[in-house]
């Protein structure tokens, strides 16, 4: 018995569909009473529902936010991406405000100066990530360093000697010079030199 398969098949004039020679006669005279091919897609519509067909599917459509006019097809993208009165949020202060604005918002937003918790400047808010980066290397450079200090000097074990500190030998010597000088000082205060001998006739 023979399949469809291995059946003869004639291509329809009206819908370049592959049908049974068979039937073709008897395909060709419904399809073209019944079915339009759409100018847009080429597919095969019931004649009764084209209009609907184009209209829902292939007509042009104005975007809600921008008024544009568009195939339906990029609608979507367009609102989500392209759309200059889509809804976005500025990237400093996270306002809500259109696309199309979107550029002078920033550039002022942007020069707003705030300060940074680290190093207490206040930096551009545009400039900010960049310069926690910098400022934390720096901090971990810093820290870094007060690791470098002598062991004794980190735990405080053996005492510092300040800039101005005499050793205590040298102190001793400058004492009891300065209290000769007072002595002597004194001395002279208590038992003053005759001015001269006095001559007696």
């Amino acid at each position: 018995m023979e399949t469809v398969l291995d059946q003869a098949t004639t291509t329809c004039t009206h819908c370049d569909r592959a049908i049974p020679t068979a039937n073709i006669d008897l395909h060709s005279v419904h399809c073209a009473r019944n079915l339009e091919k759409c100018k847009v897609c080429g597919d095969m519509i019931p004649k009764q529902h084209a209009d609907d067909h184009y209209l829902k599917v292939h007509a042009p459509v104005t975007c809600s936010l921008c008024s544009e006019t568009m195939v339906r097809d990029i609608l979507d993208i367009h609102k989500g991406e392209n759309c200059p009165q889509r809804i976005v949020t500025c990237e400093f202060c996270e306002f809500p405000l259109p696309a199309i604005d979107l550029a002078e918002h920033q550039e002022v937003c942007g020069n707003r100066t705030e300060m940074c918790h680290l190093c207490n400047k206040y930096v551009r808010l545009r400039e900010i990530q960049n310069h926690e980066i910098n400022c934390n290397r720096i901090q971990d450079n810093g820290a870094g360093s007060s690791r470098d200090e002598r062991p004794a000097e980190r735990d405080g074990s053996a005492p510092r000697r300040h800039q101005n500190e005499f050793p205590k030998g040298r102190l001793l010597i400058t004492i009891a010079v300065t209290g000769l000088a007072v002595i002597l000082g004194v001395g002279s205060i208590f038992y003053p030199r005759k001015a001269g001998t006095s001559n007696v006739h």
